[in-house]
């Protein structure tokens, strides 16, 4: 099958034409590329146009014999009735021209063919030599092929040779569109366009290697498809190998083992000639002496350092050919050979995970190598090389570290293989400060998975085992139980005395200090709790971020929820941000979608309704990832408020029903807030008797923990106004009462705003106007935005029905623009159609300029300005990249401009 060389086929075509003048051609090309077919070709159709046709193929094993490959070329001659003159010209092998003219006749034309001439005998080639100097007027064509091996015979002989071939033509590798065409014949099928690029990258468009690929494949029965073309190298057939091989051993033994180290140790540096040479033990000299013959026969190629194999299927043929044990000896001496050169880890790995087991330098190596991968990042690596050490026999205190640090790494993939690591990290554990740092890792992944009894008696018996040898270390672990114990109702009540027994001195100038000022910031918030002890303790504990790197923990939650409490949602958010930032480089799934968690519940209270969408979509979708548990329903929840708040009920129904939050919900803490959520979608929905129910159950949950004040859930102002639907206004009035009771006594002006206005949205008439203006006043100055909005169309509706239209309007408008802000559509459609009522357009916000843009839609924008790719402002904001990609859209459609290139200019304007 010849596909590809028509254009050099009819080249040849005409020179081999009766009348043509006598002429000689050269085929040259690299290995493979089609040289002997495009020659059989021609001989071929020689032969059906009645020409006398002699062949001959050089061999390398031949090249001692003399005239070996003339008497190939005329042994076919033996089979002509020739007279006794012919047979005497033909026999004297000293003159080539008189045996040519001899066997030329006027009806026929003589063409030699001679099949790699590189590897042709001197004498032969001096014959062909005499022949070519004396072709004119006579009908003869010399056809020959070269390759690009080191030709065996004289090669001066050979380079004097060259120019006397009047036409040469270069068979260049095959491009996509021959390598597709000749895909269809040999599959039968029409192949996708990624996989005729695949195969063409892998064979380097070589024909002889695409087809054995290909006949591979259909042997197989893979489709020519996109996934078969990314796992090329398992259909590299056997036959590539072992003809390569061939090749390898003609060049000399060196050559041999410089081919096979090259091949075993592909990657970085894997061609480098000092790194070959030291894993296959050979002086270097030696290897650059391989590499520069192998480079001349085509296999390889030059490279930056050293040479490198022509094509990626002929590294993997011959990798085949090699024995598993000499490939672990090849990875294990590369390895030590690239350590001692201060190689960069990421160029180590590799070998060190092929290497055999049983070294004893290795375990270090691999142990310090997961330490920098996980530094930058790279968690599959990390992982890889502790699995890798754990094969080991290693002594007990180095395998808990070990699997310390692989449970560790694993919570960004899976938290049930996490649990197991642990587990048996714990196990092997020694001294009080190693248990008390794998009793925490482990029951904060079974806190995780929600198996929260079993994370529970890990921290209180670990705790107890090693509070006499390490009274810090064990409370350390007290402080992540008894929050824990908090987080569950049916343990809380159980927690409450030590929590109140807590002193900050207990934990000063230790280590402890930060997480114990974290459990104390929650204490602070619950039912008779202070504010201004609230901020101090949430600062103290947030000293090095949300995510300490020494002191990871949920405990770090509380001081996050303490300052939006305390109605410092400003300082809230900018600990989380900054935590988030570290947390890129480093950091685990699992430490994303919590700090994106924390930042939606931030978000929620200052009522970035979009942005708190985002994050709470990126924990929800991180979290499942993991195989996390119910722990992911605060998320959940989240995100089907933004969604309430947007009007799209039907999708936070669906959400809520996709994760099992329609029924009865379980006994943890982030349910509480679910409940109250739940019963806001009910409200949306017009089910105002079940959304009271959930507003109750919310705060009877709450109430259980101590934690049922208006700062941390407004359950109460939520149920007044459901009794109000229902038409029961003394129960509603009594729960709101309550609130703004709470709330005054709390002293945050925020949460006493939010008891005002559901006060004035009960009472009406004009002295529910005067709360709710009272409650604008107060809202105004505070991060809570969605609250603020909700007072001022809530004002505006009231002053209209009690008969000022014209009173209202700025009220509505300014509901409108500051919804808009939020991302708020329902509120901002209400101010809207209470505009309408009052007989007023409704003016939204302006729809184009930076005022137009929303909080999210800037700051996406504004990194896209300083040049990060939306996947980059992805992974910076812990969203999702289509998230990025709609609020680019929609910030170059407000902005007046068509993509990146204005967005800097536009911002600035």
């Amino acid at each position: 099958m010849l596909i590809g060389r028509q254009r050099e086929l009819a080249t040849l075509g005409e020179l081999t034409r009766p009348a043509a003048p006598g002429t000689a051609v050269i085929v040259r090309g690299g290995s493979g590329v089609g040289k002997s077919a495009l020659l059989r070709r021609v001989l071929h159709r020689a032969r059906v146009d009645g020409h006398l046709v002699l062949s001959a193929t050089a061999d390398a094993l031949d090249t001692p014999a003399e005239f070996g490959v003339v008497h190939q070329l005329l042994e076919h001659v033996a089979k002509e009735e020739l007279d006794e003159t012919v047979q005497a010209a033909v026999a004297d092998f000293q003159a080539p021209y008189r045996a040519a003219a001899a066997l030329a006749r006027d009806d026929r034309r003589v063409v030699l063919g001679i099949d790699d001439l590189q590897w042709a005998d001197t004498a032969s080639v001096t014959w062909l030599g005499r022949l070519l100097r004396r072709l004119d007027g006579l009908p003869i064509t010399v056809v020959a092929t070269m390759g690009p091996a080191v030709p065996s015979g004289d090669e001066h002989c050979i380079g004097t040779l060259l120019p006397l071939f009047r036409h040469r033509i270069w068979l260049t590798p095959l491009g996509d569109a021959e390598v597709g065409e000749l895909a269809e014949a040999v599959l039968g099928t029409e192949p996708e366009p990624d996989f005729v690029t695949a195969c063409r990258t892998a064979t380097g468009g070589v024909p002889a290697l695409l087809h054995a690929l290909l006949r591979s494949i259909r042997t197989h029965g893979a489709a020519p498809d996109a996934d078969t073309g990314t796992d090329l190298a398992r259909y590299v057939p056997a036959e590539v190998g072992r003809t390569v091989q061939a090749t390898l051993r003609a060049c000399g033994p060196d050559a041999v083992a410089t081919a096979e180290a090259a091949a075993v140790l592909a990657g970085p540096r894997a061609t480098a000639a000092d790194l070959i040479a030291c894993a296959a033990e050979l002086p270097q000299l030696a290897v650059e002496d391989s590499m520069h013959t192998l480079t001349a026969t085509g296999v390889m190629i030059r490279a930056e350092e050293g040479a490198a194999f022509s094509c990626p299927v002929l590294s993997v043929a011959v990798a085949n050919e090699v024995l598993p044990s000499r490939r672990q000896e090849l990875h294990a001496r590369a390895a030590r050979f690239l350590i001692d050169q201060g190689a960069a880890w990421d160029t180590v790995v590799p070998h060190l995970l092929n290497a055999p087991l049983g070294q004893e330098w290795a375990v270090d190596a691999l142990l310090r190598a997961a330490d920098e991968a996980r530094a930058r990042g790279d968690r599959a690596t990390a992982l890889g090389c502790l699995r890798r050490a754990l094969r080991e026999t290693l002594p007990d205190p180095v395998r808990a570290q070990a699997l310390a640090l692989l449970g560790e790494a694993e919570l960004a993939h899976c938290v049930p293989s996490a649990v197991h690591s642990l587990r048996r990290s714990l196990d092997l554990a020694g001294a009080p400060g190693e248990q008390a740092a794998a009793a925490r890792s482990l029951s904060a992944a079974l806190f995780t998975l929600d198996r929260y009894p079993e994370g529970l008696d890990v921290l209180d018996h670990i705790a107890e085992r090693i509070r006499p040898a390490s009274p810090v270390d064990a409370l350390r672990l007290e402080i992540d139980l008894v929050y824990a114990q908090l987080s569950s109702a049916s343990t809380a009540a159980a927690a409450m005395p030590r929590l109140m027994a807590m002193d900050l001195a207990e934990a000063e100038g230790t280590l402890v200090q930060r997480p114990l000022a974290a459990l104390l910031s929650l204490r602070s918030i619950m039912d008779g709790g202070d504010p201004a002890d609230a901020v101090a303790y949430a600062q103290e504990a947030m000293s090095d971020g949300v995510c300490p790197e020494d002191d990871e923990s949920f405990v770090y939650t509380a001081p996050v929820l303490a300052l939006a409490a305390a109605g410092r949602s400003d300082l809230a958010l900018a600990h989380v941000n900054a935590s988030m930032d570290a947390v890129r480089v480093g950091g685990s799934a699992l430490s994303s979608a919590y700090l994106s968690t924390l930042r939606a519940g931030v978000n929620y209270r200052v009522g970035n309704v979009v942005g708190c969408e985002a994050d709470a979509r990126a924990a929800v979708e991180s979290l499942r990832g993991v195989g996390a548990g119910p722990t992911t329903s605060h998320g959940v929840a989240m995100w089907s408020d933004a969604l309430v708040k947007q009007g799209r009920t039907e999708e936070a129904e669906q959400l809520f029903a996709d994760h099992g939050l329609t029924g009865r919900l379980n006994r943890h803490w982030a349910n509480d807030f679910t409940a109250l959520v739940r019963g806001r979608l009910r409200m949306a929905q017009g089910r105002a008797r079940e959304g009271l129910a959930d507003f109750l159950h919310a705060g009877a949950r709450a109430g259980a923990r101590r934690m049922s004040g208006p700062a941390v859930l407004p359950w109460r102002s939520e149920a007044a106004l459901a009794h109000a639907v229902l038409g029961e206004h003394e129960q509603a009035s009594a729960l709101v009462e309550d609130e703004l009771t709470l709330a005054q006594a709390w002293g945050i002006p925020e949460f006493t705003g939010v008891a005002l206005r559901a006060l004035g949205v009960i009472t009406g008439g004009s002295a529910g106007a005067e709360m709710l203006r009272e409650s604008i006043r107060l809202l105004e100055p505070s991060a809570a935005r969605f609250s603020y909005a909700q007072a001022l169309a809530d004002h505006g509706a009231l002053v209209r029905r009690n008969g000022l239209p014209s009173a209202a309007r700025n009220w509505l408008q300014q509901a409108v623009n500051v919804a808009e802000q939020c991302g708020a559509t329902v509120v901002a459609g209400f101010a809207q159609e209470e505009l309408r009522a009052g007989g007023f357009r409704a003016e939204s916000r302006a729809s184009h300029g930076l005022e137009a843009l929303t909080r999210s839609e800037r700051r996406v924008a504004e990194l896209a300005a300083e040049g990060l790719t939306n996947k980059e402002i992805a992974a910076r904001l812990f969203v999702g990249l289509r998230t990025v990609e709609v609020h680019l859209s929609k910030a170059y459609h407000k902005l007046g401009i068509s993509g990146r290139a204005g967005l800097a200019e536009a911002l600035a304007a």
